[in-house]
């Protein structure tokens, strides 16, 4: 053992070189970090100093108009520690640090420059003052450990032995249990534990004295004591451990501490696979820590599951989820003051912008017993913290009332806690109708809540119903008197602390104000006067319910009037619209003379159908959340890719027939084949080898052309069949045909790629009469938290402009800016960022900013959701109960009108009460209940049944 000893006894001399407290600046540190500049250096300062003065003066005067801008923080600081301004950089530190949590580099860069600057023993307390404040941040095993070796150099002073070892028992406390990271803090404590062994080991040869034995042995014990203590935690490098103990240790390995080395090693076993999965993980890492954080809840082990918080929040301090979730549990777990309070005032540090985070501090803060006046130190940092919505504004009021009505002894008739809780509410209603309504353009309290729970406070507590019936005069007037419920709850509370007369007056009132309603509300006023009215009481209320349903009356019938003059005039214009169309079609019907016969077209097989009729009927793709906020997008139905189309579309003479009507006799093909064109012959489609192209601007000159030029580099094409309308104008899509189904996925993967200034979607050509479930476009509807909406941009804002006003907020991984179908801008975009946390960053930064003279608008992309109506369909059980080919594809016929006999119709919904007591019939039931699709002989049997 002594040999061992000696082996690693280098004096503590060599401990303290290790921890670089007697690191000495060389010349060209102390340049560096030089204090002040001479008058003779000022003179001859270089064009790159007087720049980077110039530099720092602008950052400094950003900082004072924008305090919280992280960024030009960091830009100070790095300015300053390059020109060696030593005290305007503690400045600089110094103001960041009081904003904003620090992270471990910046802290250590910090500390080591001090460290190196600070040469008196006098002025070691202001480096542990620093430490101190370092350590409180985050829970970082490098500063740990550079406080614990920072302190051995201290070991001269009174008590210095006792400092170091307190500082050591804390790391290990706070990070002790770091599986890849505490491991270095537990050998750094056992090696500074054998220097001092050496020091306290008699010479050798010599008898040691009791005392001097004593020393020794305690030495001893204390090394065996952290061999131990490590050995039944589960690190990395845990073998390694145990074979350095077992070469050490003179007595062996004791049986008991071989049982807790097995079962740490079977946890480690269970752990490592999340820590190999973060090690070989790219930052930010989320999913991997929410994985391993449920594994740790699951095991309930309260220590790891804090230091498995505290890793993922160093890595991801601007996750206010990840805060909420932890300082949930602390709360309901732990319950411990020192742990839970330090948590919370670090998680509104980080994420300030987040209302439920202060929330939860101000909850935990009287929950823990804290003095009055740091609740309301807590509180006004609240409001200054900048909020997102309105409404986070009203919430954090309602705490802060809650909490100081709970802190009211409404048993005495005055006191200083109920003035200042008057005072508060005034406040509140003062300052959601000034500062809120100025930014937001709203109260975010339209129902008056406050105002409504300091009238029930009023009433209730304090007696005084006088005071509550002047809030509730007030409520009224802010534009709550059309709504029955306000009216209703003011009835309540004068029913539990007022009196029979002014509850009659106040449903007099809401009977006559009441818009949303009135039935109710009448009904109300007559169920009081049973109760409480006299006969003249109940006569007044007749009176006045009578005329105010009269009212009613006549405004619905004149509502209804209207409908029904609306639905005639639409029903007209219908109607016009199917004899214009029979006219056209008229018109269109073969020359004066010839065959009955041949004027009829035969039916074709629906694979020669012509292409672009079945795509006209494509529909808009709708917008949505996970299409990229794309508003002008066009969603494929499968039934537009069973059809063909001519590969290009020529105009022949008046009364030619088509080529499906050429095909009907011998004779019409030989004489037609004479007139038509040698590249008219049929076409083979063949949808494997082919692709859907969409969203193409309508004047793109010869798209043919520029669309074979565009997908050869995928494969030789085929065919290129770009859709005209009527008119002969290109509608902006079309198909591509390969000669090979290998060149399909290469075109896909175009999609999106810009053509004359519009992206161009590209999807598979598959026919949905075969693949009825087969869908091109999904879309997301859930909030998408790492991409920003921006509005109120200007026209002129290019994409490059964009990116690079947001590049600085984060890593932009994609802008789009939002156009119509003419490619003008909307002044709408999208921006997408490499996670969350700097897409909370961005909004916090750039929302109200103004760009060109224009104030825009920044928030989480929060796409609404897409209901039946937005798919397409009716939204209701016809569309899934009829077959597609009844409605078309857009969901209803071409023409709007239904083809069912009028004789045969009968309403969809619940069957109409019978009229004169006639009960609806069996038929009338048979077409109530929802029936398969009906074929053609079905048709025939109802119209036979007649």
């Amino acid at each position: 053992m002594a040999a061992s000893s000696n082996a690693k006894g280098t004096q503590l001399e060599d401990m303290e070189e290790d921890a670089g407290i007697k690191e000495e600046m060389d010349s060209d540190e102390e340049e560096g970090m030089k204090v002040e500049s001479s008058d003779d250096e000022e003179d001859d300062l270089s064009e790159d100093d007087k720049e980077n003065e110039a530099e720092i003066q602008r950052l400094e005067e950003q900082l004072s108009i924008n305090a919280f801008d992280y960024n030009c923080h960091l830009d100070l600081i790095k300015l300053l520690r390059q020109e060696g301004e030593l005290s305007r950089l503690r400045r600089a530190r110094q103001k960041m640090s009081e904003l904003f949590p620090l992270t471990e580099e910046i802290w250590l860069e910090w500390l080591k420059d001090e460290i190196r600057l600070t040469e008196e023993e006098s002025n070691r307390e202001k480096i542990y003052e620093l430490f101190e404040k370092a350590v409180k941040d985050y829970i970082c095993p490098d500063i740990w450990l550079e406080y614990a070796q920072y302190s051995i150099g201290g070991m001269g002073s009174p008590a210095g032995l006792e400092k170091v070892r307190s500082i050591f028992e804390r790391a290990l406390t706070a990070v002790g249990l770091h599986m890849t990271k505490g491991s270095t803090v537990w050998d750094a404590y056992r090696e500074f534990e054998n220097v001092m062994l050496s020091t306290v080991q008699p010479p050798a040869g010599s008898v040691p004295t009791p005392e001097e034995q004593g020393k020794h042995n305690t030495q001893l014990e204390r090394i065996h004591t952290l061999f131990r203590r490590q050995l039944a935690i589960p690190f990395m490098d845990l073998e390694a451990t145990y074979g350095e103990y077992e070469e050490w240790s003179d007595r062996g390995v004791p049986e008991t501490l071989t049982c807790q080395y097995k079962k740490a090693l079977q946890q480690l076993a269970k752990s490592r696979p999340f820590e190999e999965t973060l090690l070989v993980a790219e930052p930010p890492k989320m999913a991997e820590y929410q994985a391993y954080i449920e594994y740790e809840l699951k095991e309930g082990d309260p220590a790891r599951i804090q230091i498995i918080f505290e890793q993922a929040l160093a890595e991801n301090c601007l996750v206010p989820d990840m805060w909420a979730k932890y300082n949930n549990y602390l709360d309901r777990q732990l319950k411990i003051k020192d742990l839970v309070l330090p948590a919370h005032e670090r998680a509104v540090r980080n994420c300030p912008w987040t209302m439920g985070l202060w929330k939860c501090y101000l909850l935990a803060l009287e929950r823990h017993g804290a003095e009055h006046d740091i609740v309301k130190d807590v509180f006004e940092k609240a409001l200054e913290a900048g909020f997102i919505q309105a409404t986070d504004y009203v919430e954090i009021w309602q705490v802060y009332l809650d909490y100081l009505r709970r802190r009211v002894d409404f048993c005495k008739e005055s006191s200083k806690e109920l003035e200042e809780l008057r005072a508060a509410f005034s406040r509140a209603l003062d300052y959601l109708k000034q500062d809120v309504e100025e930014r937001f353009s709203e109260s975010g309290d339209p129902s008056c809540t406050i105002m409504q729970i300091w009238a029930k406070i009023e009433a209730h507590h304090c007696k005084n119903i006088q005071k509550a019936r002047e809030l509730w005069d007030s409520i009224m007037t802010k534009g709550n008197a059309k709504f029955a419920n306000m009216w209703l709850e003011y009835y309540n509370l004068e029913r539990a602390y007022g009196d029979a007369h002014h509850c009659r007056k106040a449903l007099h009132r809401a009977v006559q104000c009441s818009s949303d309603y009135p039935e109710h509300v009448c009904e109300v006023l007559l169920t009081f006067e049973r109760v409480e009215g006299s006969l003249e009481d109940w006569d007044a209320a007749v009176q006045k319910t009578d005329t105010r349903l009269g009212r009613l009356k006549e405004q619905q019938a004149k509502v209804a009037e209207k409908e029904a003059n609306q639905a005639v005039q639409k029903e007209g214009k219908v109607e016009q619209q199917r004899k214009a169309k029979a006219d056209k079609k008229s018109q269109k019907k073969g020359p004066p003379g010839g065959k009955a016969g041949g004027d009829k077209r035969k039916a074709a097989p629906a694979d020669h159908q012509a292409w672009d009729e079945d795509a006209e009927r494509a529909p808009k793709r709708h917008k949505g959340a996970g299409d990229e906020g794309a508003e002008e997008d066009m969603e494929m139905e499968m039934g537009l890719f069973g059809r063909r189309t001519p590969a290009a579309r020529t105009k022949g003479p008046p009364g030619a027939k088509k080529p499906q009507q050429q095909a009907s006799t011998p004779a019409s093909a030989s004489a037609s084949s004479t007139k038509a064109k040698p590249d008219e012959k049929p076409e083979l489609r063949n949808d494997n080898n082919s692709v859907f192209i969409s969203n193409l601007a309508y004047t793109l000159a010869e798209p043919e052309q520029k669309l074979k030029a565009l997908f050869e580099c995928c494969g030789p094409v085929d065919q290129v069949r770009p859709v005209f309308s009527k008119a002969g104008v290109f509608k902006g899509y079309g198909y591509i045909q390969f000669e090979s189904k290998a060149s399909v996925p290469a075109a896909l993967k175009l999609d999106r790629q810009e053509v004359e200034g519009r992206p161009m979607f590209v999807s598979p050509c598959v026919d949905k009469n075969t693949n009825p479930d087969f869908k091109v476009f999904k879309y997301n509807s859930a909030i998408e938290k790492h991409k920003v909406f921006i509005s109120g941009l200007p026209f002129s804002c290019t994409k490059p402009q964009l990116e690079e006003l947001c590049k600085s907020h984060g890593t932009v991984k994609d802008v789009r800016l939002v156009t119509y179908r003419s490619g003008k801008p909307k002044g709408l975009a999208y921006v997408e960022f490499a996670d969350e946390a700097q897409a909370s960053h961005a909004v916090l930064k750039l929302d109200g900013t103004v760009v060109d003279d224009n104030q825009i608008s920044v928030s989480i992309s929060n796409p609404p959701r897409k209901n039946l109506k937005d798919q397409g369909g009716f939204g209701g059980s016809m569309s899934t109960s009829m077959p597609r080919q009844v409605y078309g594809s857009r969901g209803r016929g071409r023409t709007q009108v239904s083809l069912l006999p009028r004789s045969l119709q009968r309403p969809s919904g619940a069957v109409a009460k019978a009229e004169n007591g006639t009960a609806p019939t069996d038929q009338d039931q048979e077409f109530k209940k929802p029936a398969k699709p009906l074929s053609n002989s079905d048709f025939a049997k109802m119209l036979f049944k007649k």
